[in-house]
């Protein structure tokens, strides 16, 4: 006898899982596996958004009982003030370790050298990596979206990085059925990536449906910006503007944050969440295609740093 399924009934099912269920139930997963095979565990948390998303996803796993892991912000000397502030005041409401790995006191140590265009983010990789080495972290939390960028989209969710913390693309390693592999030799660690199957509005969404607190600086209000590469940037002791360029006020936003020398702003009067979230589904530009300047420096700008150690 056949049995004939009725899809709207089954779609209306007050169990079936909303696709920000399935998304959040996928990360806590995650956050729990790794918590099960691996030592010492860190998340990367810089007060973006995907950062926050990613902490509020590891709180909701393990709750009532504290995260046990540790948090790694890599400064660049060049962040956002806002956004810093907001970092320390989670980290002081949640009472978690933080560590901060210095691109200044690198410099200052002349281990780095700055840059000619000012642009620190690709400085990051050196205090990444040595930061890892240093407190032996053997799973490193990152907020990465394969929507973001071609060179994330080939990242698996657990992601092996070498004694150098390179990363090679022939080493991905099949993840079906969500089977994670987080074998790894002495040395080595793995990179994983909750957000992996989000996307920019998934995250918006989530954001809005939690009531998720966020940096100012991700809506819109107004700003001393300049222009460049076709990018608002904002001024500041970084190495902007330079004497050609022109400082404006103007009403802007960030989709995304990162060092304020490559980090730029979007024209918008989107105030609210659900302004952002109308805003983010009617673009046909990723936020890092529109907005990170770091990423425009070749077509393999983020592959070849991620080959480096970066993220």
């Amino acid at each position: 006898m056949t049995t004939v399924v009725n899809v709207h009934e089954a779609t209306d099912s007050p169990f079936a899982l909303s696709h920000l269920d399935s998304l959040e139930s996928e990360a806590v997963h995650i956050f729990r596996e790794v918590a099960g095979e691996f030592e010492r565990p860190v998340i990367l948390f810089s007060g973006g958004k995907d950062s926050i998303v990613m902490l509020h996803l590891a709180l909701k796993a393990f709750a009532p009982a504290p995260v046990p892991f540790t948090l790694l912000h890599v400064d660049t000397g060049h962040n956002f003030p806002e956004v810093l502030a907001y970092r320390d005041r989670v980290v002081a409401e949640h009472g978690l370790r933080l560590h901060v790995a210095s691109v200044q006191e690198y410099i200052d140590a002349g281990k780095l050298r700055e840059r000619p265009d000012g642009t620190r983010n690709p400085l990051q990789t050196v205090p990444l990596t040595e930061a890892i080495q240093q407190h032996r972290f053997d799973a490193v939390f990152g907020g990465g979206r394969r929507d973001e960028e071609k060179a994330r989209a080939k990242e698996r969710v657990f992601s092996l990085r070498d004694e150098f913390s390179q990363w090679d693309p022939r080493r991905q390693r099949p993840e079906l059925w969500q089977l994670y592999n987080g074998r790894h030799a002495p040395g080595e660690h793995v990179r994983v990536f909750p957000l992996s199957n989000w996307t920019e509005l998934d995250v918006w969404q989530y954001i809005a449906r939690e009531g998720i607190e966020l940096p100012e600086i991700y809506f819109a209000h107004e700003r001393e910006v300049f222009a460049r590469s076709g990018m608002w940037l904002t001024a500041g002791e970084w190495g902007g503007p330079k004497d050609t360029e022109t400082v404006e006020k103007r009403l802007i936003r960030y989709r995304t944050v990162g060092d304020m020398s490559c980090t730029g702003a979007v024209d918008s009067d989107a105030t609210t969440l659900d302004a952002v979230i109308a805003e983010i589904a009617a673009s046909r530009l990723t936020e890092r295609g529109a907005t990170r300047a770091d990423d425009k420096m070749s077509e393999a700008a983020m592959e070849d740093r991620k080959r480096e150690g970066y993220f």
